[in-house]
């Protein structure tokens, strides 16, 4: 079978480090040749509560993008995403890119609308691929990130995973938390 490029994008308020970590750690079973942005910290967006990290992780998979979807929230569901008790957002993974579809796919809008909406979309996947066209706009997310003019506030935070430091320390250094 094909592999097919996607683009994810992952998100936690609730023990952020440790659902993330789960959350790679799922995300390795599905897709080839996983990449990881740094790990970014921002004000809640849209949502009341705590901090989020956030990043985005590029691989390939064999996997139809209906059952993608379906194994992705079967690892949110795992993470409490779902649990009728939940405080926050413990695990949230969407789908941003799969290869270069543009449209409605059985209720998945592709590519992600927040992807020109939040800095902590565009910001990571312009590190992570700066030169991929967005499908829709034709621009590269470098460019996108250059010339968006989002107003939220994040910052690039320390965050290793399998003893890899995912966060460069001179990104850290040249973009230090704001005060909130």
């Amino acid at each position: 079978m094909s592999l097919t490029p996607v683009m994810l994008g992952l998100g936690s308020n609730v023990q952020r480090e440790l659902r993330l970590h789960a959350g790679l750690e799922a995300l390795v079973d599905l897709l080839q040749d996983m990449r990881c942005s740094p790990v970014f910290e921002s004000l809640a967006v849209g949502y009341k509560g705590d901090n989020f990290y956030n990043l985005v992780v590029a691989g390939y998979t064999d996997l139809p993008l209906t059952e993608l979807d379906r194994r992705l929230k079967f690892i949110e569901a795992d993470n409490g995403r779902y649990a009728p008790d939940r405080k926050g957002l413990p695990l949230d993974i969407d789908v941003l890119l799969y290869d270069g579809l543009v449209g409605n796919f059985h209720g998945l809008l592709l590519p992600r609308a927040e992807i020109l909406q939040n800095a902590f979309v565009l910001w990571p996947l312009a590190l992570l691929a700066p030169a991929l066209l967005h499908p829709a706009v034709g621009k590269n997310f470098a460019e996108l990130w250059e010339q968006s003019s989002i107003d939220q506030q994040l910052w690039p935070v320390r965050f290793q995973w399998r003893g890899i430091e995912l966060t460069p320390p001179e990104l850290i250094r040249s973009h230090p938390p704001r005060s909130v």
